[in-house]
Formats: C-alpha cells, structure tokens, sequence
C-alpha cells in the first residue's frame, strides 16, 4: 500500500513539473519577448498532452497488461483540467482584462477561440464529478457516459489548435494523430464486444 501511495505521490509530482519550469523561467525573466502569448501556448499545449495521457491509460493497461495504471487516470484527467484552466485564466485575465463584450466577440467571430472554449467547457462537468462521491450519486453507467465528454473535449481542443496555428501545422497534426489512433481503439474494442459471440452447439448422443 505504501509503495502504491509514492507512486501517486511521484506522478502529481511530475505533472506539476510543467508548471514549476514555467515558474521557473518567469522568475528568471525568460519567457521571450511576447510572455502572454509564451504563457498561452505553453498551458495550452500541456493541457491537450494529459487530454492524450489520459486517453492512453486505458488502451496502456490493457496492451501492456498493467491494470493499475487505472489508479492514475483520474488525476491525470484533472491536471488537464488544471492547464486549461490556467490556458483559460491567461486569455481571460492577461489578454483581454476581463473584458467580457471583446471576449463574447472572439468566441462568436473567431473560431478557434469558439473550438477552444468548448473543449474547456466539456471539461468542467468532467472535474466537478471526478470524486467518488459523485460516483455513487450518479451510478457508473451514467458516470462513465458523462465522462465519455472527455473525446469530444479532445477532438475540440486539436481543432482549437489547428485553427490557432494557420501555417505550422505539425504539433497539431500530431497531437489529433494520437487522439485519433487511441478513439480508434476504443472504437475497435466496442465494435468487437458488441459482436455476437457464437453459440457452442453440443453433439446429441443416442439414448437406449
């Protein structure tokens, strides 16, 4: 048990290293000449990196046959929701000073700001009903449908960032390659359960 207890302790560790080395560089006034813009694209892209780590726990566990693996995924998925919070605040708070009227005309006139803000959006419920608490309350079918939300966010998010970028295009084509090779396997795996298993007919013996 405690050996389990310092691996999760190792991984919430790792997953704020992000964040300290951005830290890190704003004591040392190192974020280039444009900071906001720095800060944007640096939470932005480590948001959709744990969206993709979190689709991979469970296709991971089940190849590599380590079902603990299971354990990480709903911190993993809430760091997600940490940097695109932190993604958001940035927009909200350092480009455009709470500025709600310049901010409705970005969602409404540009559209990766629209794909962006939908894809936080989907993860707010996602954050709020990750305890276990809401577990129970829910029941884990209709939990687990909820947080099937989280491929929509995903797929937002890589759109969000292919439309941003316009020219250089390859991080983006990356990070929707890998969600679409890991919803495919989920894809994959539903097609075969859904399959109708044969039925083994047993040979009649003769009776005297």
């Amino acid at each position: 048990m405690l050996r389990k207890r310092w691996t999760k302790v190792l991984v919430f560790v790792a997953s704020l290293l992000p964040l300290c080395w951005a830290g890190w560089r704003a004591y040392h006034q190192n974020l280039t000449a444009n900071p906001i813009e720095y800060i944007t694209h640096f939470t932005g892209d480590w948001t959709i990196r744990f969206l993709v780590f979190t689709l991979a726990v469970t296709p991971l566990r089940k190849l590599l046959g380590l079902p603990d693996l299971i354990r990480f995924r709903r911190m993993i998925g809430l760091f997600a929701f940490f940097y695109g919070t932190l993604h958001f605040l940035t927009y909200i708070w350092l480009d455009k000073f709470f500025d709600l009227p310049e901010m409705f005309k970005d969602v409404v006139k540009r559209p990766y700001i629209t794909a962006g803000f939908t894809a936080f959006l989907l993860m707010l419920p996602l954050a709020v009903t990750s305890t276990t608490g809401w577990i129970r309350r829910m029941g884990g079918k209709r939990w687990q449908a909820l947080h099937r939300l989280v491929y929509v966010s995903a797929i937002a998010g890589v759109i969000h960032y292919y439309w941003l970028v316009k020219s250089d295009i390859r991080l983006p084509a990356m990070y929707g390659a890998l969600v679409g090779i890991l919803l495919s396997y989920r894809g994959v795996v539903w097609a075969i359960n859904r399959r109708p298993r044969a039925t083994v007919k047993r040979p009649i013996t003769a009776t005297s």
